[in-house]
């Protein structure tokens, strides 16, 4: 039988860009440029190494965001997943993460699974929430923070490291996992991978598809929401001192008024 590797991907704005909210102080997706999260890039290597140590594995790679989002979509297949999901629904935006937990859930059991991937966090939010609250909806165990994992025996194996100590955990099969960015570098999708991408099926699935209305997910369903912003202020010029024999002197009691010592 087939082993089912589904793997949730995040697409985010560009961290080097510059980012700005919009009237509804959402975040402007139309003023920067967007990319694959990196540290979903860890979910989909090791994803695919166990698919590639498995006799018959299938990995599908899933998204839930705006019409770009499909790049991080065609970034993973590049890199040799198996097909995509993207569930796009113009009633998604300003959800929140439980309300992404709830699209992802419905959408992993539509496509079907044994095994879910995810990043430990993304680079946007960085909530790390997510893989839990998913294995909740999902009713499977979570092994999470890995990095190193494997599955053998129907049961998925491996290793979360620790500040004193290193753990080795293990669950049932179907089960989800979420990896972190010390589980091995990604590949890089080579011109053939491009190429093959090109295609490779990508499903896309609207809220209608998956049960779910409109009222549960989006701004007005959203358990946690940005009531105000203000933009980081710009960077003033830093102090110069001449040392003329004070300069020591006058670096510590810097630091000290700053109350760096």
């Amino acid at each position: 039988m087939s082993l089912k590797i589904v793997v949730c991907l995040k697409y985010v704005p560009d961290a080097t860009g510059d980012r700005h909210f919009a009237d509804d102080l959402t975040v402007d997706r139309d003023d920067v440029d967007g990319l694959l999260s990196e540290l979903d890039e860890y979910a989909v290597e090791q994803a695919l190494q166990i698919a590639e140590n498995a006799d018959d594995a299938e990995v599908t790679v899933l998204t839930v965001g705006p019409e770009d989002a499909k790049d991080a979509l065609r970034k993973a297949l590049s890199m040799g997943a198996d097909k995509a999901v993207h569930v796009e629904d113009d009633d998604l935006h300003g959800t929140d993460a439980i309300g992404t937990s709830l699209v992802l859930a419905k959408a992993i059991e539509k496509a079907g699974f044994d095994l879910v991937v995810s990043g430990m966090a993304s680079t946007d939010g960085t909530m790390g929430v997510v893989p839990a609250l998913v294995a909740e909806r999902l009713g499977v165990p979570q092994v999470t923070l890995l990095s190193e994992v494997s599955v053998e025996d129907g049961r998925v194996r491996g290793r979360r490291d620790g500040d004193a100590a290193s753990q080795q955990l293990q669950a049932s099969l179907p089960a989800l996992v979420s990896v972190t960015d010390q589980s091995g570098e990604a590949r890089y999708p080579s011109f053939k991978g491009i190429m093959a991408a090109k295609k490779k099926p990508v499903e896309s699935w609207d809220l209608s598809d998956l049960d779910i209305e409109a009222e549960e997910v989006g701004l007005e369903g959203a358990f946690t929401k940005v009531e105000a912003a203000n933009e980081r202020p710009a960077r003033t010029a830093g102090s110069i001192v001449k040392d003329e024999g004070e300069g020591g002197k006058q670096l510590a009691e810097f630091l000290a008024s700053q109350k760096f010592i």
